[in-house]
């Protein structure tokens, strides 16, 4: 989960210098790229064994804490970093993708209309809970923006989203992801506890999940653990929450340039770098425009394509238990990929206070999705 980085946020790893005019040659990124994924496989083949052997726990919370406990006591090296990262982020995307096969397009716009009001609920808790008691803690406002924005919405994309919007800076996007990563380690262990001990169906559970875990991969892991209908339920609830990143960045981008225009003309003083000595940021003369394309996922447009050809019948119903087999098997490689490139180092410099929001909008996001459930006749 680098900090659970959703889907399409973990960050890359850097390769060997590549001289000016030369590019690196498709055998030379596979080469480097094979070490890295052939691990996060092998994990996660362990991890399907055991998976079967105790279904109640499942392939890909085992590939996570498998993978956790390897880079516990053996550090990945450098040679093993850039197919992790492959493994993470682009196995995630192909099985989400994949996943589009078990479903038709009605089914998606039923489910994604359906949850809108725990969503909206959900995300509007969190923002609310992030601006007040991180207030209270004494978090900085884009830390505590970054964190609400990651809790309400979609981990580590979110993040990633809203990051050059506001203009934070590096320390705190690192401590909002550690923060919104140690809580999705947490949802995936205990959500499926919560769910069997409040007697949740595989639809209410599929929007507990999909509404009130943070990133895609613990997503995925939370709802695999409880049934491959919660699963399909979580994915489609999470995919329209993810899509909730345009009007949210599009109204911090208006509210950082009201901001900024009144520091102007009133004359305020930058920021500083803890020294006092004021930092001029070229972003707060001129701060590039929201690109609204570029915030929506590239799977979601292939999760929806291949729904598509489901609807019109160019798949095979006879293929659909194989194909679950398959995005199963994926997520297992990626969230072992996930376990395996996991900062626990990050965790500890990111401090109590982060940490205090984080598990108290975790705490917020989990009952509000709960109680408008109950509102609403679906739990």
């Amino acid at each position: 989960m680098s900090s659970s980085p959703d889907v399409e946020d973990i960050p890359s790893v850097e390769g060997p210098e590549v001289r000016p005019g030369r590019h690196p040659s498709p055998d030379g990124r596979w080469a480097r790229t094979l070490p890295g994924l052939a691990l996060a496989v092998a994990v996660a083949v362990v991890a399907t064994v055991v998976g079967r052997t105790f279904p109640i726990v499942g392939g890909p919370v085992t590939g996570i804490v498998i993978g956790v406990a390897l880079t516990t006591l053996i550090r990945p090296g450098v040679r093993l970093r850039p197919g992790i990262a492959v493994a993470s982020r682009t196995v995630l995307q192909a099985s989400v993708v994949v996943l589009g096969s078990q479903l038709s397009l009605m089914q998606i716009v039923h489910v994604g209309l359906g949850s809108l009001p725990v969503m909206l609920g959900t995300l509007t808790a969190a923002l609310v809970a992030a601006y007040w008691i991180g207030r209270w803690l004494g978090v900085t406002g884009n830390l505590r923006t970054l964190i609400g924005v990651g809790t309400g919405i979609c981990g580590a994309s979110a993040i990633a989203a809203v990051t050059p919007v506001i203009g934070a800076v590096g320390v705190d996007v690192a401590y909002a992801i550690s923060t919104v990563f140690l809580f999705n380690v947490s949802a995936v262990l205990a959500f499926p506890i919560i769910g069997h001990v409040l007697g949740m169906s595989q639809h209410s559970f599929g929007l507990f999940a999909g509404t009130a875990v943070n990133d895609m991969s613990s997503v995925v892991a939370t709802a695999t653990t409880y049934g491959h209908e919660a699963t399909t339920y979580a994915i489609v609830v999470k995919l329209t929450r993810t899509l909730l990143i345009i009007p949210i960045s599009l109204g911090l981008a208006a509210v950082t340039a009201r901001r900024e225009r009144r520091g102007a003309s009133a004359g305020r003083p930058g920021p500083n770098d803890g020294s006092g000595i004021e930092v001029v940021r070229a972003d707060a003369v001129s701060r590039p425009r929201v690109r609204v394309a570029k915030l929506v996922p590239r799977f979601l447009i292939g999760f929806l394509g291949v729904a598509a050809a489901n609807t019109v019948g160019l798949i095979p119903s006879h293929l659909h238990p194989a194909l679950s087999q398959v995005s199963v098997f994926l997520i297992t490689v990626a969230l072992s990929a996930i376990g395996l490139s996991t900062d626990l180092a990050g965790l500890r410099r990111a401090g109590h206070r982060p940490l205090v929001l984080g598990a108290s909008l975790w705490v917020v996001v989990s009952l509000t999705s709960l109680g408008l459930q109950r509102l609403t006749g679906t739990l």
